[in-house]
């Protein structure tokens, strides 16, 4: 699922003297923060020796930096497979990472680009994205350690009904009322319904467990016109059911603002994956099944509105709502696009 970040702070709270010392990188010239990305903090650097791509690992749920060595290791033997990534730089001691003032900070190359979502992408280099994403499968498996990590157990219904119950007290109470409410009161009423009637088929316990990328969506992909030039922001790097990712990034890929799916697009998609992945139809259909529970079962966004007051995933909540019902409605037509 898309996440937003926190926002970037402004750009003179960097030790750039320091930082750009320990990467012999010239002095800067100017940084301008990077809107668009996730979890940490980003920023355009200018130097006196080129551009480059600062990354302020601030999220603590992934800046311990033997985390983030081991994401930079993975990204290196990707790029030696072939792999479209931007790796970091070393520092003048061959370390990746430089840590000051307890901050992490790593430096990568700049790579123009610009993201592309599932609309802008044709039939054809829908199936290349799909192929894509199995690769980065494919070589993880080779670049990764092995891993004893067991799926985990899919969300629980009760658990769903209680939180609904607290979202709706959390709107009822919201002064002064607008529409973001009414839509909110709306879906979770919906969801409830759903819910209710399909708590039957919860999901079971995923399968393949495997490395996967753990953030794959529009704005971790840089595109130079038609072709794909990076892969970016590793720090979801971990252990997941593999064909759940596939079926999570076409989720947000090749969702319309309707709600709907672009069920054409979706199943180029698929089959290059598939192909590329090794995947089976029937582990598709499996991870099919999981993420149509896991929407079911997910309110982040309204949390994020109702309970922290942070509205930045608003403009995202009409059409990722609206999904959640479309997908349980065209269950079986959106199964065939993954697996036929």
């Amino acid at each position: 699922m898309l996440r937003l970040r926190v926002p970037p702070p402004v750009p003179h709270a960097l030790p750039l003297g320091p930082l750009l010392r320990r990467y012999a990188a010239g002095s800067v010239l100017a940084c301008e923060p990077v809107e668009q990305g996730h979890l940490n903090r980003g920023y355009h650097l200018r130097t006196t020796r080129g551009r480059y791509f600062l990354k302020h690992h601030f999220d603590p749920e992934t800046s311990d930096p033997a985390v983030i060595v081991r994401q930079h290791r993975a990204t290196r033997r990707l790029a030696d497979l072939g792999v479209p990534v931007a790796p970091p730089l070393p520092g003048r001691d061959g370390r990746t990472v430089t840590v000051i003032g307890g901050h992490a900070y790593a430096l990568h190359p700049w790579i123009d680009g610009r993201h592309r979502h599932g609309g802008q992408l044709s039939t054809g280099q829908s199936g290349r994205l799909g192929a894509l994403l199995g690769i980065v499968h494919a070589a993880l498996e080779h670049v990764m350690p092995a891993h004893g990590r067991t799926p985990a157990a899919s969300a629980d219904p009760a658990d769903t009904f209680a939180l609904i119950d607290d979202l709706l007290l959390r709107v009822h109470r919201h002064r002064p009322a607008d529409a973001f409410d009414e839509l909110a009161r709306h879906r979770l009423l919906e969801r409830r319904v759903l819910l209710e009637r399909y708590a039957g088929r919860r999901a079971p316990r995923g399968a393949r467990v495997g490395w996967v990328h753990g953030d794959f969506h529009p704005f971790n992909l840089l595109y130079k016109g038609d072709a794909l030039a990076a892969i970016v922001d590793w720090d979801r790097l971990g252990v997941q059911p593999r064909a759940e990712e596939a079926v999570r990034a076409a989720a947000i890929f090749f969702v319309r603002p309707a709600g709907s799916l672009d069920l054409p697009k979706v199943r180029a998609y698929a089959r290059a994956y598939r192909r590329t992945a090794g995947a089976t139809p029937a582990q598709l259909a499996a991870a099919v099944h999981r993420v149509w529970w896991e929407r079911l079962n997910d309110f982040w966004m309204l949390r994020w509105h109702y309970e922290r007051g942070d509205t930045r995933a608003d403009p995202q909540f009409p059409a990722a709502s609206a999904l959640a019902v479309w997908w349980t409605r065209e269950y079986d037509a959106v199964c065939a696009a993954f697996t036929e």
